[in-house]
């Protein structure tokens, strides 16, 4: 079975995708995030990247921060009728067989949009010298060290209490420069923070100090993150440009200097499980060329780290200039599959799947997705191995159910079936909680082939079953074949 990464963005600041609107009801938030991780399962998706902190607030249980205002319509307000949007979501996106990883942003504190006055135990309150106003955001000031000990508390935090696949951070780190309507720039109010690096004895200039605080907070989180939990992916999705001339025919916004952000860094030093570099331009864009753009990243990946490059996918089928056709979305995936050290894909936004936008989905079901893919394996995770299968059959005239279960009686994380007809292989990828599995109608298998996966995506070595073409009317498993496949 091929091994792609397709993850999809689930943005709740402003309510970009999930709830739809603050006024909802419980029941009906719960029943569009079912919609949502139904739709996502459909497209053969299996990756959900859902953002649980928009704001210093959290659309799960938290006693750090306050409820989220994209939730209940009032921050610090708690759901009512009451319930747990992330440990609803884990548990649902698990049974689709879909990985959820908890996105968060690190230094955003109140969003532009924001109605409701800010909670009791919202950071701006609790402690205000940390929080800047900024362009009309609040926002923590990276360097600030009670900040990033805040960050890495909320973010360890989920970590331990759910049962989470990946924690993930965008690319909002300092802010993105603003200016004023005469054109003059609008500076980060850091100059405490600052000041007190200089008296402290600092030596790094401004714009290296502002990049060393950032750093920090990368690699705190990887290796806090992993401490926690081995087998938890840590994921980045910085800017798609590191700094213009890279490659040569780059041009545009410099990350690097304009918002601190050094993902070259956190990528050559293995920082990062997973590298999304927001490559929104199409493959035909002279001066941000979507493939050699992606080229470059795969060439500064020397720890040999996942790269599942981000696509503006709210864009494909739209009439706006900056849209392009769904045939170029298309193309950027055939393109990501192309290139060497490239294995998947993350889409932004989970709109665009909702309403399947110029028939995207029909398209992407009919062609690049067509079949499932398992999640590539990350073999430097501290995992335990697979269990051994110990796999059997029943049925009533022809085999027709599948029992799974390990040899050490413990649940794996997945399990990958293959059934040998007479003209194919054919794939499936089951929960690891699956204990029984009826088999496709129609389907009558010689051999059937059962794997099973951990955390880190690792398979045991295959068990094989061979299977009679009819048999007698039985309860008793079939004889259970031990020869390994190639």
């Amino acid at each position: 079975m091929a091994r792609e990464f397709r993850g999809v963005w689930v943005a709740s600041v402003a309510n970009i995708d999930w709830p739809s609107s603050r006024r909802l009801a419980t029941a009906d938030q719960q029943r569009e995030l079912i919609a949502l991780l139904d739709r996502a399962a459909a497209l053969k998706l299996n990756a959900v990247l859902l953002q649980v902190r928009p704001a210093a607030d959290a659309l799960y249980a938290s006693t750090i921060e306050p409820w989220s205002e994209y939730l209940t319509g009032a921050q610090g307000r708690a759901p009512n009728p009451y319930w747990d949007p992330l440990e609803f979501a884990v548990r649902e996106a698990h049974a689709r067989n879909l990985e959820l990883h908890a996105w968060f942003n690190p230094y955003r504190a109140r969003n532009d949009d924001a109605r409701s006055p800010l909670a009791k135990t919202h950071i701006a309150r609790t402690n205000p010298l940390l929080v800047k106003k900024f362009a009309g955001f609040l926002w923590m000031d990276p360097g600030e060290p009670l900040v990033r000990e805040r960050t890495l508390k909320v973010v360890l935090d989920v970590v331990k209490r759910y049962d989470i696949d990946g924690v993930h951070i965008d690319d909002y780190f300092y802010p993105y420069p603003e200016r004023t309507k005469r054109g003059r720039p609008i500076l980060f109010p850091d100059e405490r923070s600052w000041t007190r690096y200089k008296r402290g004895g600092g030596k790094l200039t401004r714009a290296d100090w502002r990049r060393s605080n950032v750093d920090a907070l990368v690699r705190e989180l990887d290796v806090g993150v992993h401490k926690t939990k081995p087998w938890v992916k840590f994921g980045v999705s910085p800017f798609g440009i590191w700094r213009p001339g890279f490659p040569s025919q780059v041009r545009g916004f410099d990350a690097y200097a304009e918002i601190y952000a050094d993902g070259r860094k956190w990528l050559r030093e293995g920082w990062v499980d997973y590298f999304s570099p927001q490559l929104y331009w199409p493959t035909t864009k002279p001066e941000q060329p979507y493939g050699a753009l992606l080229d470059w990243w795969v060439g500064e990946n020397i720890q040999t780290r996942h790269m599942w490059p981000g696509n503006f996918t709210s864009r494909a089928g739209g009439k706006g200039r900056s849209d392009f056709s769904v045939a170029e979305l298309v193309e950027q995936i055939r393109v990501t599959r192309k290139q060497p050290g490239s294995t998947g894909n993350v889409h932004f936004s989970m709109r665009s799947f909702l309403v399947n936008q110029a028939s995207m989905n029909d398209t992407l079901v009919a062609g690049p997705y067509a079949a499932q893919a398992l999640v590539p394996a990350s073999p430097w995770l501290e995992v335990v191995a697979a269990p051994t299968p110990l796999p059997g059959i029943v049925g009533t005239r022809f085999a027709d159910t599948l029992l799974l279960a390990t040899v050490n009686r413990k649940a794996p994380w997945q399990w990958l079936v293959q059934l040998r007809t007479d003209t194919a292989w054919v794939s499936i990828v089951l929960p690891g909680a699956t204990n029984s599995w009826a088999l496709p109608a129609g389907v009558i298998p010689t051999v059937i082939s059962v794997k099973a996966l951990n955390r880190a995506g690792t398979e045991s070595p295959p068990v094989t079953v061979s299977v009679a073409p009819a048999r007698p009317s039985t309860s008793a498993p079939a004889k259970r074949g031990r020869e390994h496949e190639d």
